[in-house]
Parts: C-alpha cells; structure tokens; sequence
C-alpha cells in the first residue's frame, strides 16, 4: 500500500517511494531524503503546517505542499 508523507498517519515509519523532480528533488536530496530512505513521522500541524520528520536522527520540517508529492510505504507505527 501507498500513501503520500502528508497523509501518512503521524508516529507511522514508512520508506520513501518517489520524491518530486526538480528543484525540489535537489533540496530534498540535499537534507538526505532519497527513494528507499527510511524515514518516521512526528507530526503534521494543521491548517497546512509543516509536517515534521525523522531521517538518520534527526528531525526535519517539510511544507505541507511538497509532503503531498513524496510517496511512501508505511511500515509500522514507532
């Protein structure tokens, strides 16, 4: 089953599928998020906050736009 991060309920793991071509990808690319990463949800803020993850140790904040193009697999809750 997949999913997008932003829909992706919070304290889930899941493991990166696609990520946006582009711009986007570079910068994305660039804090460490790649196609087959293991990543865990903390939580998504609403009214279209960020949605903030965990990669490697540490937390990252990501728009809620471009959390609506990642697309993941969701693997457990953590």
């Amino acid at each position: 089953m997949k999913t997008t991060l932003q829909l992706l309920p919070n304290s889930f793991k899941a493991k990166i599928l696609s990520i946006p071509e582009g711009e986007c990808r570079r910068r994305l690319e660039a804090l460490g998020l790649r196609e087959g990463k293991i990543i865990s949800k903390v939580s998504g803020m609403p009214f279209r906050g960020p949605i903030t993850i965990q990669l490697d140790g540490r937390q990252i904040a990501i728009g809620h736009m471009v959390s609506s193009r990642i697309e993941v697999a969701p693997i457990s809750k953590f």
